[in-house]
């Protein structure tokens, strides 16, 4: 069992920049790929980008792509998604999960789940 926290979500205004945390504790760490997703009202929850269990492997959506960096500290049990020139668009709750070992992008894909923490963007 893995327990997840997620933390670092706020109001910021287009352009502005937001780091969100996930803290894990239960089973080690070092042996989950990690993933976050986001889900907007009324949208289904869709990948935002995923880390490996070593951190060798990362994916990214296009939306996010080169505006996000995920990253992780073993040693802090923690995986991080630095978010940078935020978008309306990117408004939403964001998840992170894990999984064993690899990277995934489909949230089916991932058996541990946190609460999720808002991220509101304003024009």
């Amino acid at each position: 069992q893995v327990q997840l926290v997620e933390s670092g979500g706020g109001l910021v205004q287009a352009g502005g920049s937001l780091r969100l945390s996930c803290a894990a504790s239960g089973r080690p760490f070092s042996s989950y790929g990690m993933g976050w997703f986001r889900q907007a009202p009324g949208k289904e929850r869709e990948f935002v980008a995923a880390i490996s269990a070593s951190g060798g492997t990362t994916y990214y959506a296009d939306s996010v792509k080169g505006r996000f960096l995920i990253s992780r500290d073993n040693a802090k049990n923690t995986v991080y998604l630095q978010m940078n020139s935020l978008k309306p668009e990117d408004t939403a709750v964001y998840y992170c999960a894990a999984r064993p070992m690899t990277a995934a992008k489909t949230p089916g894909q991932y058996y541990y789940w946190g609460q999720g923490t808002q991220v509101t963007v304003s024009s």
